[in-house]
C-alpha cells in the first residue's frame, strides 16, 4: 500500500504541475516552483515525465501544454474515474472486521 500511496502521491504533483502549464505556460522550473510550492528538482523530474508522456512540450521561454491537451485531459480524467472505480471494486472484496469496544 505504501508503493501505491507514493505513486499516487507523485501523480498528484505531475497533475498540479500540469495544471499550472497549461494556466500559466509558457513557465520554467523556478516559477513552477514558486507557484506549485514543490522543490524545483521534484519541478524537473515531473516535467520529464510530463514531457515523456507528451503532455508539454518544452521551448525556449518555458513548458507548454501539448496542442492536444484538452484530449489527454479528458483521458486522464476518464482514467482516474476507472481506478476509482476499481479500487470501490477491491474495498468490497476485503472482509470488514470488527473492533472490540
Amino acid at each position: 500500500m505504501e508503493r501505491l500511496a507514493n505513486q499516487v502521491e507523485k501523480e498528484s504533483r505531475d497533475l498540479a504541475i500540469l495544471e499550472v502549464v497549461i494556466e500559466q505556460g509558457p513557465i520554467g522550473i523556478v516559477r513552477l516552483s514558486e507557484e506549485t510550492d514543490i522543490p524545483e528538482h521534484k519541478v524537473r523530474y515531473s516535467l520529464r515525465m510530463l514531457e515523456d508522456d507528451e503532455l508539454i512540450n518544452p521551448t525556449p521561454q518555458g513548458a507548454i501544454p501539448a496542442d492536444d491537451i484538452d484530449q489527454r485531459v479528458a483521458a486522464i480524467n476518464q482514467g482516474i474515474d476507472d481506478l476509482v472505480d476499481r479500487l470501490e471494486e477491491l474495498e468490497g472484496l476485503i472482509p470488514a472486521t470488527e473492533t472490540a469496544e
